[in-house]
């Protein structure tokens, strides 16, 4: 017998310090797994399964993410009732922030979207313990007005080869950046934050795997010394020589502002 099939469209945020990653995988807690244990408890005889719109790594968190829920049971009566209960029974570590009933057309994939990263850290002295699941911080001085010439090159169209791992050969390397830039942190704050912290901001249609991190990375070797402005400009270059950057930023600095669906 043919079940008609419902679709909805939920924005979520998480803490992303104790979990493993966004994608579902045995003996670990995932932002995937525990939604999905959620929805088995306040929907247990429904017939449900979910597609998430990032895979993000594990320690990094989400200020506004999003999942599609394919429902094959029956309408959901009430959404706010449902966006209530669903709430009550999440984790701690994980919010739903709205939901709304989409048609078969809406594929969270494919549809065109921009997303918005943040990284966020300080420099210098070892900060306050409770900000590390927040932000990294880098105990040495850094020239942060050369880390902010070297993020500026990162906008526009340029080749990635060079801030990715994994890729296959069906990857694209080319991608626009619409937005790079390094400022001063005055979007989170806390009581025990560092006096001073910065926002490495980044957004983009799509990114490669671990290429927010690694350009992260790069601007700390800028900070250093070890990398120039010229070094930076000719790794974003199609026919550069090999300039593949290895530091990859920690994790638990990075976080998903927004994703933006056309």
């Amino acid at each position: 017998m043919f079940r008609k099939r419902f679709y909805y469209f939920i924005k979520i945020q998480y803490l992303g310090y104790r979990l493993h990653g966004w994608q579902k995988q045995p003996d670990v807690k995932t932002v995937e797994g525990l939604i999905t244990k959620t929805l088995r408890w306040v929907m247990p005889d429904a017939k449900c399964k979910i597609l998430g719109t990032s895979r993000t790594d594990a320690m990094v968190s989400a200020e506004e993410s999003a999942f599609e829920l394919f429902l094959d049971h029956e309408p959901l009566a009430d959404l706010d009732e449902f966006l209530k209960d669903f709430n009550k029974n999440l984790p701690q570590d994980i919010r739903a922030l709205s939901i709304e009933e989409v048609d078969e057309k809406f594929n969270i994939i494919q549809h065109s979207k921009t997303k918005e990263y943040a990284y966020l850290f300080s420099v210098g002295d070892k900060f306050h313990p409770f900000c590390a699941p927040f932000m990294a911080n880098f105990q040495e001085d850094l020239d942060i007005e050369k880390m902010k010439e070297a993020a500026s090159l990162f906008q526009g169209k340029h080749n990635f080869k060079n801030y990715c791992v994994r890729v296959s050969d069906k990857s694209t390397f080319e991608r626009e950046m619409i937005k790079s830039e390094l400022v001063e942190n005055t979007e989170y704050t806390a009581n025990f934050f560092p006096e001073r912290s910065y926002i490495f901001h980044i957004h983009a249609s799509g990114f490669l795997r671990h290429q927010v991190r690694l350009m992260m990375g790069s601007l700390v070797l800028v900070g250093r010394g070890e990398l120039s402005l010229e070094d930076i400009s000719n790794s974003l270059k199609p026919d550069s020589p090999e300039l593949q950057m290895d530091y990859i930023a920690p994790a638990s600095g990075l976080i998903l502002n927004k994703i933006e669906f056309d």
